[in-house]
């Protein structure tokens, strides 16, 4: 009779062991073992037993989370159960931000609340102002916005009660509201310019792009590039274990405060192999230069000649990234009001020309969210060096989900990894002058 079970035999001894089964909501990819279950497997008493080598945590789940689900070969997404397209059209981003992080969507009564308490919470300190002004004027705004958010602790000494709900919550609402100053400030700066205070009659969205952009006081965003920033926003939210979220969990294992948790997670989205695949994606598309360039530039990735194509496969999707479907289709919106981006014409025909090559068919190398986001991002007057920062804002609703949760759950503790050590054996030390 089949079991949830999983018997090892271990042939240096003969022993047999059996190892339970667990599965998650969906048996099809939810199954595993408890890594510690593989401890009992010894050639002695006194081994340490056997452990799982898994560099870059490949195969390894760190966690239990209720809060995204994706099936990379279906090309699905889904926040808390519910749909990635169902929420990029209908929701807005405090909306998401507000399901993410209590895992339920509001009421009427619980979304207006929640708007408020993001909304008195977007001034910065005067001081803080001050710090700003501290940076170089060509800091990178990513690098302004990680030292600024790890600040904010010394601003508020009771964040580090974490475990306290009220306490909690109101870090969050404190977070969710000051990442788009913040962003916004270290835009300005970077630029020389006034920084523009929030103006909380605007929405989430058109207070950043107010913030951003405003010379004129008459100054209001477009409708319709609010609404297009929203639906970025709601895509970049949350997706699943990353680099930065696995950061996120990690450093708040340690039960530090948020801010200088969400800045470490902040300084993971950092690099340029995660926040800055979509510049990524505008350099090579920059560098093909015309239609009529892709097919020598196909010829040359598929030779491996020095040339990679970026903004497509990922570590997860095997199908169509979700995301990147959506993104697409608010291109043109975007493109209605600033005018089209001449990059676009190129990304459109690299992406059917790869999409009809069984080269990359094969490899199941399929447009990811980083090939058009740039795109858009570059034709609403976002410089590429704020391409990390953008992706930071809506992400910070996704971070402090995965922090709560991982704060929550019973069976986490401080996070400290394992290793196989492969240095030297004991050795004898030798004075200095003995030595060869």
């Amino acid at each position: 009779m089949p079991k949830d079970s999983l018997t090892i035999t271990d042939n240096r001894t003969g022993k047999t062991y059996e190892v339970p089964i667990q599965y998650g909501t969906y048996s099809k990819d939810g199954a595993s073992i408890r890594a510690m279950d593989l401890r009992q497997i010894k050639v002695a008493t006194d081994d340490f037993g056997l452990m799982a080598y898994d560099p870059a945590f490949l195969n390894t789940a760190s966690c239990k989370s209720a809060i995204t689900y994706i099936d990379g070969d279906r090309g699905i997404l889904r926040y808390r159960g519910y749909g990635i397209e169902h929420l990029a059209e209908r929701s807005t981003f405090l909306e998401t931000a507000y399901l993410i992080i209590h895992g339920a969507l509001p009421s009427r009564h619980e979304l207006d609340e929640w708007t408020r308490n993001i909304t008195v919470h977007t001034m910065l300190h005067e001081s803080i102002k001050k710090f700003l002004d501290g940076f170089n004027y060509d800091a990178h705004p990513m690098g302004i916005l990680v030292g600024t958010v790890g600040a904010l602790s010394t601003f508020y000494p009771d964040a580090k009660n974490t475990h306290e709900p009220a306490g909690r919550l109101l870090q969050i609402y404190r977070l969710v509201a000051k990442m788009p100053t913040i962003a916004a400030f270290a835009y300005r700066h970077s630029r020389g310019l006034p920084y523009i205070h929030p103006q909380n009659d605007l929405s989430f969205s058109a207070n950043f792009l107010n913030m951003m952009f405003q010379i004129d006081p008459r100054y209001r965003p477009s409708p319709a590039l609010e609404r297009a920033l929203e639906v970025l926003f709601i895509l970049h939210a949350d997706h699943e274990q990353n680099c930065s979220t696995s950061a996120m969990r990690a450093i708040g294992s340690a039960h530090g405060d948020p801010y200088s948790t969400l800045a470490g997670a902040a300084a993971a989205l950092y690099g340029p192999l995660h926040g800055g695949a979509n510049e990524a994606v505008l350099r090579m598309l920059a560098e093909i230069g015309s239609i009529q360039n892709i097919p020598n530039f196909i010829k040359r990735v598929k030779a491996g000649d020095g040339v990679r194509l970026m903004g497509f496969g990922h570590r997860v999707y095997k199908n169509y990234d979700p995301r990147a479907k959506i993104i697409k289709a608010i291109a043109n919106v975007v493109f209605e009001v600033v005018g089209r981006n001449p990059l676009i014409e190129i990304a459109l025909e690299l992406e059917r020309i790869a999409l009809e090559d069984d080269y990359f068919v094969s490899r199941k190398l399929y447009p990811n969210v980083d090939f058009y986001s740039g795109i858009i991002y570059q034709a609403m007057g976002i410089p590429v060096d704020m391409f990390p920062v953008m992706f930071a804002i809506p992400r910070t609703a996704g971070w402090l989900a995965q922090w709560q949760e991982m704060l929550l759950d019973g069976e986490q503790k401080i996070a400290r990894p394992r290793q196989v050590y492969v240095g030297a054996d004991h050795r004898d030390y030798v004075v200095l002058d003995r030595r060869q």
